[in-house]
């Protein structure tokens, strides 16, 4: 009974007291199509694990021309020594390289933006538009204490930046980074999922 009661106390003060992090799985879902025309420079890294272990994926795309592409993500890492780590991934894509075409792109101040942090979860994601031509956007937010939910739906003429990261806390690594830069034509849709984590500091990518 002794035992217990102090293996009970010892559990009761790593998890309440402060600085001490406790590990949660984190998950993510991510969907997204686009259809640009332009110069593009974006890559999107997954991974399950800390350092050397785990599962790992990275996808990009760099250089001018068009591109079609549908991209489908779901994860699920930093579980019970990743015995349940999870990575499933699908990337469907026609790339042209016609470089003969380029958008002409007329430098002005117009300029749009949005930034949304979810401290409880650990997600931040941003969009900024500058050089608008032309821009047409729906983007829904939904954050609460477990979930984090982003939702982007753009049609621009310019210069389009787009940015996501997800990461339990300040001691592990993110599970899902995100980044691009768009100029030209972009029609663009995607929807990020993720719930369950905690990080201390969130920059706007």
């Amino acid at each position: 009974m002794k035992l217990l009661l102090i293996f009970v106390l010892l559990f009761s003060v790593m998890c309440f007291s402060p600085g001490v992090t406790l590990a949660v799985p984190q998950n993510l879902t991510e969907h997204s199509w686009m259809y640009f025309q332009g110069k593009m420079d974006d890559t999107k890294i997954y991974q399950t694990e800390t350092g050397y272990a785990g599962q790992k994926l990275v996808s990009g795309t760099q250089g001018t021309g068009t591109v079609s592409r549908s991209q489908s993500a779901q994860i699920y890492g930093f579980t019970n020594n990743g015995k349940d780590d999870m990575t499933s991934y699908n990337e469907w894509a026609v790339i042209s390289n016609n470089n003969h075409y380029t958008p002409s792109i007329t430098p002005n101040d117009l300029k749009n933006a949005l930034c949304a942090k979810n401290y409880e979860v650990g997600s931040v994601f941003s969009e900024s538009y500058s050089n608008i031509r032309q821009l047409v956007k729906d983007t829904n937010i939904y954050q609460d204490k477990d979930v984090s939910v982003y939702q982007i739906g753009s049609e621009v003429s310019g210069t389009a930046k787009i940015g996501s990261r997800v990461q339990q806390n300040a001691d592990t690594a993110p599970i899902y980074t995100m980044g691009g830069t768009y100029t030209g034509d972009l029609n663009d849709r995607m929807t990020i999922e993720t719930g369950n984590a905690a990080i201390l500091t969130l920059e706007c990518p």
